[in-house]
């Protein structure tokens, strides 16, 4: 009995709790300007879930000096499957430059499919373009 006791309270403790959340760099994004072929440092990225006809804002964050943001999923949640939309507000890190430039944000949906996939979305910038990719 002592030893099937054992067994259940340590199989308790190995599976996976209903309370777990997202592991840390979730969601990652990086931005690189195509035109300096440098990183995009202080570009703020939102995150929002699509919930049935309006969105929800889920976090929010500014790259670093390296144009990533490297957990920019909320740690304190898992990240269901679903539809999401990450922005880079552009237009600022255009002006800061001094720079003109076409799009004042840039909003990239995409799905996840499986809770807590890990993700990345680079995007490749440029005054007036960008392109961007299911990263690894």
């Amino acid at each position: 009995m002592k030893k099937l006791t054992g067994l259940l309270l340590l199989s308790a403790f190995a599976a996976p709790s209903a309370f777990s959340a997202a592991p840390a760099e979730t969601l990652s994004v990086h931005i690189l300007n195509q035109q300096t072929g440098q990183p995009s440092p202080a570009v703020t990225v939102t995150l929002e879930k699509q919930q049935q006809d309006k969105w929800t804002t889920l976090a929010s964050g500014k790259t670093d000096q390296d144009g990533r943001i490297k957990s920019l999923f909320p740690q304190d949640q898992d990240m269901q499957p679903g539809v999401y939309k990450v922005t880079f507000k552009t237009q600022e890190y255009f002006r800061s430059q001094k720079l003109d430039s076409f799009f004042p944000e840039i909003p990239v949906l995409f799905t996840v499919t499986r809770t807590n996939e890990k993700l990345h979305i680079p995007l490749l910038l440029s005054q007036y373009g960008y392109s961007t990719y299911k990263g690894s």
